[in-house]
C-alpha cells in the first residue's frame, strides 16, 4: 500500500527543519529578517551523488545522502526476510551483498491491518501518519548522524515506535525524525521496523515443539536483533555502541520495559526511556499457546500441519489470527494487549512473574526515564459538544465505561472528586480525561525500577496546544516532538512557534542530558530528583516546569 500523505505536509511547512527555524509558510517581504528567515541560508541543503554518504556495515557498503548537515540512512537492512520459512522464527541475518546498497527510502512496514487507516479525516489532518509499502520484509533500520566513521563516540537513540504490538512502524509520525536531534545533541538516530501483531508474537510452542519454542517473541526477538546490529556497526556512523538509549512511545514505551527484562538484550541497552506506556510483566504463556492453538484450528489445521501456516499469505493469516482471538475471547477475555498477540512470558526469552524484581538482577545498571501525558485519551479533540459537560454526566459516564476499561461503577463519583481536588481549576471534561488517563502503569513501573541501584526519573508531560479551540490538551503522542525537537514538524500537534520550542529546548536538552549520563539535569529544566517510592518526584513539564511529589497519589488510589 502506498500513499501521499506526506507531500501535502512538506507544501504546508511540516517538512521544514524543525527547532530553531521559522515556519517555512510566511508572507512576502521586502527585506530578510535575518536568522530568523526560513531562507536566510539560501545555500544548498541536500547533497547526493556517487561519493557521498557511504557507510560500511558487516554486510556490505550502504549510500544515503546528506540532508541540512546531517547524514541520512533510510531502510537498512538489518535481519532477512521473514516470510516463508523464516515466519514465526527467530530474525535471520541479512545475506551480504556486492557493491554499493542504496539506502535512501524508508523500509517496509510490518504486516498490520491497513483498512480504513485514514477513515477519519480530523484524525489524520492531525496525525498525518506515514504509511508506505506493507511486507515481510521489514527487518529494516533508519540512521541520522552527524559523521561517519570519524572515531566519534556520540550517544546513540534507538527509537521504538508505538501502536501497540501490532501496529506501526519507525517513521509513522514526522515526530519520529532524527534529525534535529543528532544536529542538536551530535548524537546517533535510529529508528527500527520489526515484526507486529500475529505474525510476530504467535505462540505456537504448545502446538509446533521446539521448531516453535520462540514464535511467541519473533518481534521482541527482532528489536534485539536490532540492538545487536547498532552494537556491530554502529561506530561506522560515529556513533557509541557502548552508550545506547532505547526510547518509545505507547507500546514503544512497553518495547523498553520489554527489551530491559530480555537476557538476550543484556549488554545492548545503557539507558531506557518509556513514554505513555510501559510494562512489568509479559504475556502469560498459558493464555498464549492456548491462542496459539485456537489458530491452528481456524486455518483448518492439524497440529502435525501447522508448518503449513508460514505460507498462508500474510493478510489471510492476519484475518485468520484475529477470527481466532474473537472465538476465544468467548471462552477466556484476552488480556488488554490489543487481541493477545504480545511477547510472551516462557521463562527463557522473558521471564515469568515481575520484571526488575531482583534488586542485583538484568538492567539493575539500566537508569530509567519515564514520562505520562496529562491526557492520554483525550475525549473532547474532535467532540466540542463534550467540553459542555456537567460534573454529574462525567460521573455517569465513569461509571459505565467510556475510556475506563469497565468503569469505576459506584466509585465514580469518589473518583472523580477526587481527581477535581488535585485540579480545582479544571472542567469535568479533563477530570474525566485525567481519571481515565491515569498513571497508575507509569507508577507501577517506576516503583519496580526503583527497586534496584539505577536511578528512575518520573515526568508528568501537561502542554496543551492552542488548536481545535483548545480542547487537544496534554494528549496521547504530544510529547514526542518535544522530546526530539520536532515541535516545528508536528505543526497539527503544537501550531509550532517558539511558545512549544521553549518547552521542547528544555526536554530535548534533558534527555541528551540523560543520554550522556543517565541523569536529566544540567539542561535548563529545574532540578529533577530522582524518583522514590516514598515521595514520588515528579517532573511537570509545562510551559513553567516544576517537581512535584506525586500529586494525584490520592485520586489514584482509588483506581
Amino acid at each position: 500500500m502506498t500513499t501521499n500523505r506526506r507531500s501535502f505536509f512538506k507544501t504546508a511547512g511540516a517538512g521544514a527543519a524543525g527547532l530553531g527555524l521559522a515556519p517555512i509558510l510566511s508572507f512576502p517581504s521586502c527585506t530578510v529578517s535575518g536568522e530568523d528567515s526560513a531562507h536566510a541560508n539560501d545555500e544548498q541543503q541536500l547533497f547526493v551523488g556517487d561519493d557521498v554518504a557511504i557507510a560500511a556495515t558487516r554486510y556490505g557498503k550502504v549510500q544515503g545522502f546528506l540532508l541540512r548537515g546531517i547524514y541520512n540512512f533510510r531502510g537498512i537492512p538489518y535481519g532477512a526476510d521473514t516470510s516463508g520459512k523464516n515466519r514465526f522464527m527467530p530474525p535471520q541475518p541479512p545475506a551480504p551483498w556486492e557493491g554499493i546498497l542504496p539506502a535512501v527510502w524508508w523500509g517496509n512496514s510490518a504486516p498490520q491491518n491497513m483498512d480504513n487507516r485514514y477513515g477519519n479525516a480530523w484524525a489524520s489532518f492531525v496525525d498525518h501518519w506515514n504509511y508506505d509499502d506493507v511486507s515481510e520484509d521489514c527487518l529494516r533500520l533508519n540512521i541520522w548522524t552527524p559523521a561517519l566513521d570519524d572515531g566519534g563516540k556520540r550517544p546513540v537513540m534507538v527509537w521504538l515506535h508505538g501502536g501497540g504490538y501490532t501496529n506501526g512502524n519507525g517513521i509513522e509520525q514526522d515526530g519520529y525524525m532524527g534529525e534535529n536531534l543528532s544536529r542538536k545533541g551530535n548524537i546517533v538516530f535510529v529508528s527500527i521496523n520489526h515484526r507486529l501483531g500475529p505474525i510476530g508474537f504467535t505462540d505456537l510452542s504448545g502446538v509446533g515443539g521446539e521448531k516453535y519454542a520462540s514464535s511467541g517473541n519473533a518481534g521482541a526477538l527482532d528489536m534485539v536483533a536490532a540492538l545487536e546490529w547498532v552494537r556491530d556497526n554502529i561506530a561506522n556512523f560515529g556513533g557509541d555502541p557502548a552508550n545506547v538509549t532505547i526510547m518509545g512511545q505507547s507500546g514503544g514505551g512497553a518495547k523498553v520495559c520489554v527489551l530491559t527484562a530480555m537476557p538476550a538484550a543484556r549488554g545492548l541497552i545503557h539507558k531506557a526511556v518509556p513514554l505513555s506506556g510501559s510494562s512489568t510483566e509479559a504475556l502469560n504463556q498459558e493464555y498464549a499457546r492456548k491462542l496459539g492453538e485456537y489458530v491452528v484450528r481456524e486455518a483448518g489445521l492439524t497440529p502435525a500441519e501447522v508448518d503449513k501456516l508460514q505460507d498462508i499469505p500474510w493478510k489471510e493469516y492476519l484475518r485468520i489470527a484475529q477470527a481466532a482471538t474473537r472465538k476465544m475471547a468467548e471462552e477466556q477475555p484476552a488480556p488488554g494487549m490489543r487481541g493477545g498477540f504480545a511477547p510472551v512470558a516462557d521463562g527463557t526469552l522473558l521471564p515469568k512473574g515481575k520484571f526488575f524484581s531482583d534488586p542485583a538482577g538484568l538492567s539493575a545498571d539500566v537508569p530509567m526515564l519515564i514520562c505520562t501525558t496529562f491526557h492520554e485519551w483525550g475525549m473532547a479533540r474532535t467532540n466540542p459538544e463534550m467540553e459542555a459537560l456537567t460534573a454529574e454526566k462525567a460521573i455517569e459516564m465513569m461509571k459505565g465505561g467510556r475510556g475506563f476499561r469497565g468503569g469505576f461503577g459506584d466509585k465514580a463519583q469518589e473518583v472523580y472528586e477526587a481527581y477535581a481536588k488535585v485540579f480545582p481549576e479544571v472542567k469535568p471534561i479533563e477530570v474525566m480525561t485525567l481519571a481515565a488517563s491515569n498513571r497508575k502503569g507509569a507508577i507501577e513501573t517506576a516503583n519496580a525500577k526503583a527497586n534496584q541501584p539505577a536511578p528512575v526519573y518520573l515526568a508528568w508531560f501537561g502542554w496543551e496546544p492552542p488548536l481545535f479551540n483548545n480542547r487537544m490538551r496534554a494528549f496521547h503522542c504530544l510529547d514526542i516532538c518535544f522530546w526530539y525537537a520536532n515541535t516545528d514538524l508536528m505543526l497539527t500537534h503544537t501550531g509550532g512557534g517558539k511558545r512549544p520550542r521553549a518547552l521542547s529546548e528544555k526536554m530535548s536538552g534533558a534527555l541528551l542530558q540523560f543520554m550522556r549520563t543517565g541523569d536529566p539535569n544540567g539542561a535548563g529544566l529545574p532540578q529533577w530528583p530522582r524518583y522514590t517510592t516514598e515521595n514520588g518526584e515528579t517532573m511537570i513539564l509545562d510551559d513553567t516546569c516544576e517537581v512535584k511529589n506525586d500529586p494525584d497519589r490520592e485520586a489514584r488510589s482509588l483506581i
